[in-house]
């Protein structure tokens, strides 16, 4: 059993307090699994029809149906990313139905943002004056539009998309129409006997990626911001020490932050924190998990009653081990299997607050209805105060260390604060005080390494070479709780970078938000292109996921490679059991799309891999 299981001591010491009582656990269980199966890994077995599983080896070059390694290899990715473009698709038709509903009047939200209600319009051409009818409008436009027809091309993509990406991806056939139809099309491709060309699966898989970015995430962060307000920066405070035994806790976790939000508001009332006190509680706090609680960590500044966020997904079962949660909150995506005898014997109650969530054990289902956010607000209330009361008395296991950082940077607060332009930091990327910039957004898992040690040493590699990073996703939580979103972060930068930071008070790790906001990013990198008058692949600028994990983690890479961008990833996907494929994604591509797979674990060799692209992108625009 390995003694060291994160790069966080907070998870190390509660990952010996689960050993000890015998408590199933990921880290335990990823030891259980021993040796990976190798075809697997690969990319070379399939299971889709009952002739199979099939295997590819030197003996059977193809399987029962005809299929070769390549076919299956970029088939079997396809798949993955089919599920992430699914995922995404599923928040932002919740984001279009709360928006809708919030503009009627029925949920507890309002529009903290006009701004972002404006530019959702502008792109839907909706000229509506009320504010709330425009609300509706939007979140009907939203609905519409990701249900354009196949053939047609996607409104997102075309008003927001860099005209000589748009170019590009008409001459390659892979301009998206509806996100809904586009993933239709590639789940009728996927099955047995219809699509077994490794070249159009590969560009089903671009076209997927591009219908993400644009056409999915794009609506789902601005209506998010719209609701909830744009990011701000401000500080905050990460790692499982603020989760405080003496008080109720009730744990957002997820994806999509609505309940959370939901939850702040009702615990603020009076009346709220006071019902706590009577159940011999210091009060009442809502603590954030995951990608939810990045969400609305991005927004809600830190008070008595949002105190922050926990960590990652391989967090979650730790930090139910404190003892000190008492409704874990589950909604859309990372809520792990093993959680129902998790929270049974830590004295947790599981609510289910999405009608995806479908863990085994779970207490109560509490399924988002956005006219009902209110009143399924206080009923998760009313379920925390009784567990509390339950387990007041009993035994936890608290863990002290809190981080403070910095968080809130959307692409409106980095504009603000190089003074309401992006010439500041242009002016610096030329001058090379920031050699270039990385997006970092990865997930957490433990096949190549602890828990975020392999991200958190990519980027401290990253900074120290003036190369500005910004981090979302899981990975996200990763620097937080390592303390790489903090000003004293400053001192681990490069001279060049360093300065940059003092001068604008802001840390060298920027909070970006959740993998949701790869489409933010996308925005932020077509702006950048535009004010120098490029295309993206001309940019001094790279993506790295360096602990990707999901389906969700794929898709996003596709949409980078779409972009033209470079794109490091680790582990090694499963593609290796095709020299075709791996060609197509590491070298051939960069002449396609200008993006590129580059493949590494070793922090220094992807830190200088990524600075060498970075360079090579310089010198070509002559900076």
């Amino acid at each position: 059993m390995p003694e060291t299981i994160s790069q966080h001591e907070t998870v190390n010491a509660q990952h010996q307090v689960m050993a000890a009582d015998g408590a199933t656990n990921v880290a335990d269980r990823y030891d259980a699994q021993g040796n990976r199966c190798p075809f697997c890994e690969q990319g070379l077995r399939c299971s889709l029809c009952s002739q199979g599983p099939c295997r590819i080896t030197a003996k059977a070059p193809r399987g029962v149906c005809g299929i070769d390694a390549a076919g299956m290899v970029m088939r079997n990715m396809m798949h993955l990313n089919q599920m992430g473009l699914g995922a995404y698709a599923h928040h932002t038709t919740e984001v279009a139905k709360t928006l809708i509903a919030t503009g009627e009047g029925k949920t507890p939200f309002g529009i903290a943002d006009e701004s972002k209600l404006n530019m959702l319009a502008a792109v839907l051409d909706i000229d509506e004056p009320d504010v709330n009818a425009r609300a509706v409008a939007v979140g009907k436009g939203i609905l519409a539009s990701m249900a354009q027809p196949f053939e047609e091309e996607s409104i997102w993509v075309r008003k927001l998309a860099p005209e000589s990406r748009q170019q590009l991806w008409r001459e390659l056939g892979i301009f998206p129409g509806g996100p809904l139809f586009v993933l239709q099309d590639a789940v009728a491709r996927g099955m047995t006997n219809i699509d077994g060309d490794y070249i159009s699966l590969a560009k089903t898989s671009l076209r997927m990626g591009i219908a993400t970015f644009y056409g999915v995430q794009v609506p789902l962060e601005m209506g998010q911001d719209a609701i909830f307000g744009t990011p701000t920066p401000h500080t905050a405070h990460v790692d499982l020490g603020i989760l405080d035994p003496d008080y109720v806790n009730i744990v957002p976790n997820g994806h999509e932050p609505f309940i959370g939000f939901a939850l702040v508001q009702a615990a603020e009332s009076e009346e709220v924190q006071q019902r706590a006190k009577d159940a011999g509680a210091k009060g009442l706090r809502i603590v954030g998990s995951i990608e939810t609680g990045q969400e609305m960590m991005q927004r809600l500044s830190e008070s008595e009653v949002f105190v922050g966020l926990t960590g990652n997904w391989i967090c979650e079962e730790y930090a139910i081990a404190t003892g000190a949660i008492d409704v874990f909150a589950m909604d859309m995506n990372c809520s792990v299997p093993s959680l129902g005898e998790i929270a049974d014997r830590y004295n947790t109650k599981l609510v289910a607050v999405s009608e995806l969530i479908g863990v085994p054990g779970t207490h109560e289902r509490v399924d988002y209805v956005p006219e009902q956010a209110a009143e399924q607000a206080q009923q998760i209330i009313d379920i925390g105060i009784a567990n509390f009361i339950e387990r007041k008395g009993k035994e936890t296991n608290p863990v002290e260390r809190r981080q403070e950082i910095m968080t809130g940077f959307s692409t409106e607060a980095v504009l603000t604060a190089l003074g309401g332009t992006l010439e500041p930091l242009l002016d610096a990327v030329k001058g090379g005080a920031i050699r270039g910039i990385v997006a970092m957004v990865s997930c957490t898992t433990l096949k190549n390494g602890p828990q975020d040690s392999l991200t958190v040493s990519v980027v401290k590699e990253l900074i120290k070479r003036n190369i500005l990073v910004l981090s979302a996703g899981c990975g996200n939580a990763a620097t937080q709780v390592a303390g790489l979103n903090s000003i004293e972060a400053q001192s681990l930068a490069g001279e060049g970078l360093r300065g940059v930071c003092e001068a604008l008070g802001v840390p060298p790790v920027l909070s970006f938000g959740t993998c949701t906001d790869c489409g933010r990013i996308a925005l932020l990198v077509g702006a950048v292109a535009d004010a120098l008058g490029v295309d993206p692949s001309q940019l001094p600028i790279a993506v790295t996921a360096p602990e990707y994990m999901e389906q969700k983690a794929t898709i996003d890479a596709l949409g980078a490679l779409a972009l033209g961008l470079y794109t490091h990833v680790s582990p090694t996907p499963p593609v290796g059991g095709s020299p075709e494929v791996v060609k197509l994604l590491t070298e051939d591509l960069e002449g396609i799309t200008g993006g590129k797979v580059a493949l590494g674990d070793d922090p220094v060799a992807v830190a200088e891999d990524i600075a060498a692209h970075i360079d090579k992108k310089r010198a070509a625009l002559g900076i």
